[in-house]
């Protein structure tokens, strides 16, 4: 029988689409970062509200995905990437014109809302477009590339902007591309319409959504408030008790928002994991890089961003030319183990930097294996999560692993900062006072390199988990019984 995949014509310019949305969207979680000085100065910003330009999007992203995730099951994909893509493009446009601070998180919030419907749809409307086995793992090889490469061409993006345009470039670009995404939709992407007679699950919202808010709210205060302030401790414990409570809705609920039986299978829980503890370990490698970089080699941002793109290139090459072409005739395990284990040898390599390392012999073959780790792990990771997942899932389903991802990525630049933080401040009092500024570049590069080495540990972990829970051939339908 000819697959759904082989059967529409288009469905590789559907790809493409689906690809421009994506990188869109990560793209925004690093692009701001290295405007951001710029954009304080222009509106005023105090030092304290600075964040919020990065936590509005990150809050509202990771919050809603689990809610715009049930909105695509239940209108359809399509429908849902477009409003999507729309929003995301108005939030934008509102977020470059701002006049002052408040203007400018109300629009990164709104970027975060409208992604939270967009990313789940596009993951999902990839999934049921590409079943051939063939054209499924080329697939999600481009997606997993941008999935991972996407955070570091942010920073590279960033950079050109600020340094030859300005600030409000890094938001309105997203109006072009936005604009350009949604005529493809039209053009090219095909989809049933959603459940007719589906309804919302207001409890699980407002427990799961409001859970997720809480947590990584807690997570980004814990580096400038540290883990004892009531503004994190509080935010922590409301978000476990909510997330508990969800849980238990869920196995109640009619119609869930986050159908449990998507995790019954060892396979597609063990990918879950293994992304989970692969964005812990990999995401403190771009705060610390930025500030080694900037602060211990002197980088201008243009040079900066330039020196993360081997992350990106190798992400890409792991993902579209080494795993797309193995996953076909590999167990996923052994690609998802693997590049965890090359990315941890990559952070062994970045723990070994120091004030007067030189980029190409110290700094570059670290980055590239970490690249080529994250491309080789990413890719399956995507396939094996989504795939047996019944089509009225696929929209939770996708939006689950975003979460996962997100969530991970949060705790990890946390939990990494605050062991780097720690070990920096260690090793200025054992060596006396840091008068001189390479006193103060040498304690920061002890810190980063202890952090790299608890980032190596974590993405062991992964190798461990992925290679011990994740099996050869795809997960079972959800709700299905295991296959053997």
């Amino acid at each position: 029988m000819t697959s759904a995949s082989a059967a529409d014509p288009k469905r590789w310019w559907a790809l493409a689409v689906i690809a421009l949305a994506q990188l869109m969207v990560i793209l925004d979680g690093t692009i701001v970062n290295i405007a951001l000085p710029s954009a304080q100065r222009a509106l005023g910003m105090p030092d304290a509200d600075r964040q919020w330009v990065i936590t509005a999007y990150t809050l509202a992203f990771g919050g809603l995905l689990l809610l715009g995730g049930r909105i695509a099951d239940l209108v359809g994909r399509k429908r849902a990437f477009v409003i999507g893509l729309a929003g995301f493009a108005v939030a934008s446009a509102l977020g470059g014109a701002a006049a002052g601070p408040g203007t400018l998180f109300a629009a990164r919030a709104l970027q975060g809302a409208f992604a939270a419907v967009l990313a789940p749809s596009a993951l999902s409307l990839l999934t049921t477009t590409f079943t051939d086995p063939r054209e499924r793992a080329k697939a999600f090889g481009v997606y997993g590339a941008l999935a991972g490469g996407g955070s570091g061409a942010g920073l590279l993006v960033g950079g050109l902007l600020t340094e030859y345009l300005n600030w409000r470039w890094c938001l309105y670009v997203n109006v072009p591309v936005a604009l350009a995404a949604l005529i493809g939709a039209q053009v090219f992407l095909r989809d049933r319409s959603g459940r007719p007679g589906g309804h919302l699950d207001v409890p699980g919202v407002l427990l799961g959504s409001g859970g997720l808010v809480a947590l990584v709210y807690g997570f980004s205060e814990a580096g400038p408030r540290g883990w004892t302030s009531p503004w994190v401790a509080a935010p922590l414990m409301a978000g476990v008790l909510l997330l508990a409570a969800f849980v238990w809705w869920q196995h109640r609920a009619a119609g869930p928002l986050l159908p449990l039986r998507i995790f019954r299978d060892r396979s597609r829980a063990g990918a879950f994991a293994t992304m989970g503890l692969a964005t812990i370990g990999m995401f403190g490698v771009f705060l610390f890089l930025t500030y080694y970089f900037q602060a211990v080699l002197g980088y201008p941002p243009v040079r900066t961003g330039l020196a993360f793109m081997p992350v990106s290139v190798g992400i890409v090459i792991g993902a579209t030319q080494i795993a797309a072409r193995l996953l076909p005739r590999t167990a996923p395990h052994t690609l998802m183990a693997s590049g965890m284990v090359l990315a941890a040898a990559g952070m062994v390599l970045l723990s070994r930097l120091t004030v007067h390392a030189q980029y190409v012999p110290h700094v570059l073959p670290g980055l590239l294996l970490v690249g080529l780790g994250m491309g080789l792990t990413f890719m399956p990771v995507y396939a094996t999560a989504t795939v047996g997942v019944p089509t009225q899932d696929t929209g939770a389903a996708s939006a689950a692993l975003t979460t996962v991802q997100q969530i991970g990525a949060s705790l990890g630049t946390v939990l990494l900062n605050t062991i780097a933080t720690g070990a920096t401040g260690r090793h200025s009092r054992a060596h006396g006072p840091a008068d001189s500024g390479t006193a103060l570049a040498e304690a920061m590069v002890h810190g980063f390199s202890v952090a790299y080495w608890c980032s190596a540990g974590v993405l062991l972990l992964a190798a461990l988990v992925a290679a011990l829970t994740v099996r050869r051939g795809k997960p079972s339908q959800a709700g299905s019984k295991p296959s053997a």
